[in-house]
């Protein structure tokens, strides 16, 4: 059989990856001495909690090359060919873990195409990869599409609060200031696996706008379907997705909520969408 894993950094409800048939393993979220498993431990709801209270920003922990090994020996045993889908490896070092444990392994029927993606957008590939392998496609004619597909995915995202970023070190503390006071959110994007601020908008509305902007120039793809994520700002989320109702008609629209791997850096506040470009 094909087997499908992620980690929790695609923002996948544990729900919606039990109706996928995918398997989500747990990234870490550490606050000082304590530690939990993001969506096992730790709901969304409790961990912005403690990140509005914590002094510091938490720190998360990669998958080590145990946990993958112990996975991968299971699945070898059980003849079954996987397809992972992972964080960006310019983000975390989950991918290179895996990479170890195959070789330790020496399983041929582990696949580990680099997403160079994370949340809402590993999520779309996530549920794309999902979809090719319910069509019948064999693992590693999933981990091909899925590497063809990662040049074309866009994601776009404001940022509403520069605290997180700031206590990061992403932001420096005048620029914050300055932003904050101006009413600037931030656009971010995802670019060669890593996070880059695209534009500046005074205010969400023209936020919303300048996204938009950025879809009319990449248009989406109407073969594939699109995720929307929001981090614990369900209204936002709500007005954005009037905003773009326009150009969301007749598409297969997933909505996701942004948890603590993307959480300990942007903070509560973000929303935006990932999509497949033409």
């Amino acid at each position: 059989m094909v087997k499908i894993l992620t980690d929790s950094s695609c923002d996948l409800s544990p729900a919606r990856c039990e109706e996928l048939g995918v398997e989500m393993l747990p990234i870490t979220v550490n606050f000082g001495g304590e530690s939990f498993r993001a969506h096992l431990d730790i709901s969304n709801e409790q961990f912005y909690e403690k990140l509005a209270a914590a002094s510091e920003l938490p720190k998360t922990a990669q998958i080590t090359p145990a946990f993958f090994q112990e996975k991968f020996q299971a699945y070898q045993e059980a003849g079954d060919d996987v397809v992972c889908l992972f964080i960006s490896s310019q983000m975390s070092g989950t991918l290179q873990s895996a990479k170890v444990a195959k070789n330790l392994v020496g399983a041929e029927n582990i696949y580990l195409p680099d997403t160079l993606n994370v949340t809402f957008a590993l999520g779309l590939l996530v549920e794309e990869a999902a979809k090719m392998r319910d069509r019948g496609l064999s693992a590693g004619e999933i981990a091909q599409e899925v590497e063809a597909l990662v040049p074309r995915v866009r994601l776009w995202a404001l940022i509403d609060d520069l605290k997180y970023l700031k206590m990061g070190g992403r932001l420096s503390a005048t620029s914050a200031l300055v932003a904050s006071i101006l009413g600037i959110c931030p656009i971010i994007t995802l670019e060669n696996g890593l996070v880059e601020v695209v534009g500046k908008a005074r205010g969400k509305k023209a936020a919303f706008k300048f996204i938009r902007g950025m879809v009319e120039k990449e248009p989406i793809s109407s073969d594939f379907s699109v995720t929307v994520g929001h981090a614990a700002v369900p209204k936002t989320r709500d007005d954005f997705l009037e905003f773009m109702s326009a150009g969301l008609k007749k598409r297969e629209v997933h909505k996701l909520d942004i948890g603590s791997i993307v959480g300990t850096h942007t903070g509560p506040g973000a929303c935006g969408l990932a999509y497949i470009r033409k």
